[in-house]
């Protein structure tokens, strides 16, 4: 269970990557599998709700993004690098095994000599663990201020897909269907600042949370060894969409629960949620898993695809951003990740 009465969000910064993928345009390079399968042209927006994705510039590794939306996430707050005493970076998308890719992000912003920084990783919760971490070294007074950020990668793990897939002699529809959610991820990269109240500008309060593990499951969704994301890696993820869809949203509810008794919330609060974006069967199942309507989503999946660590906060960013919360107004951080794993998060505006 986690509780905070000390850590505010100051402000989000994202940025959207330059090249907009269709389905379409995936669905028509992989048209003699669609042949021999028999299957027909608009199935994986159909099946999805995901029209587009979108790409990085060739040549782009995780830390470019990550490190831009920091920058924009710093201007927006008014915090300037040299205030920013620890940095984490949350992506599945890293520069390479090693050194931390955290240590290249923390370069490029000019953080302070004094100031920590290290990678989290844990699938599509990576950010939220970031926020996490960060909120209880703030409410333990060891920082005051904070920034937490993610720039996720597809173009490569997309590529490989699609070659993998054209280049298998035997392959089957079985095969296929493990692949066939490596196709909706996309790109994009958010930060975030967290402070302590002291230094807090906003009073967007971080009030508390809980989490939940299903670790059983860990074997729905696995990626292919550890390469790192530059021009040469060949990555690859099968998954086994239904079942990990059934038994994430399981997940879900119970964690809901959990989490509106820990905050006390009754009917009626939080009053807005953003969550992890999969695509409109999981948003369909997940949102009846937690007793809500669909229709209270914001959702971002249909232009952006599955964007990893980034999906949720990057929902968020953008929902608050078209819509402001008005002060004191409840909000739901519902995230979820292959492994499997869920953390969800109150905030009070």
């Amino acid at each position: 269970m986690l509780d905070y009465k000390n850590v505010h969000l100051e402000a989000f910064g994202y940025v959207l990557p330059e090249h907009t993928v269709t389905s379409v345009e995936i669905e028509r390079e992989l048209a003699p599998i669609y042949e021999r399968f028999g299957l027909h042209e608009g199935r994986l927006e159909l099946m999805t709700g995901i029209r587009e994705r979108r790409f990085w510039d060739e040549g782009t590794v995780p830390s470019d993004a990550s490190t831009r939306a920091g920058r924009a996430a710093l201007t927006q707050s008014g915090v300037s690098p040299s205030e920013i005493e620890c940095l984490v970076h949350t992506s599945v998308s890293r520069d390479f095994l090693e050194p931390a890719t955290a240590s290249v992000v923390h370069d490029n912003l000019k953080l302070p000599r004094q100031s920590m920084m290290y990678d989290i990783s844990n699938a599509c919760l990576g950010f939220l663990n970031g926020m996490v971490s960060l909120g209880n070294m703030i409410e333990l007074g060891q920082i005051k201020r904070g920034l937490v950020v993610a720039g996720e990668s597809s173009r490569q793990l997309v590529r490989t897909t699609i070659d993998s897939l054209l280049d298998a002699p035997g392959l089957t529809k079985e095969d296929f269907k493990r692949a066939f959610a490596s196709l909706t991820i996309g790109s994009g990269a958010v930060a975030l600042v967290l402070t302590h109240s002291s230094v807090s500008q906003t009073g967007h309060r971080l009030i508390g949370g809980v989490v939940r593990s299903a670790t059983e499951h860990n074997h729905l969704c696995r990626g292919s060894t550890d390469t790192g994301f530059g021009k040469d890696a060949a990555m690859t993820m099968r998954t086994d969409s239904e079942t990990l869809l059934v038994d994430g949203c399981e997940l879900a509810g119970q964690t809901w629960g959990m989490f509106r008794d820990h905050l006390g919330w009754s009917n009626g609060k939080p009053a807005r949620v953003y969550s992890h974006q999969v695509g409109i069967a999981h948003r369909d199942k997940f949102y009846e898993a937690i007793g809500m309507e669909p229709t209270n989503d914001f959702s971002t999946f249909e232009f952006l695809g599955n964007v990893g660590s980034v999906s949720l906060p990057l929902t968020m960013a953008m929902g608050i951003e078209r819509d402001t919360p008005k002060p004191g107004e409840t909000i739901g951080m519902l995230g979820i990740g292959s492994g499997l794993s869920s953390v969800m998060l109150g905030v009070t505006w």
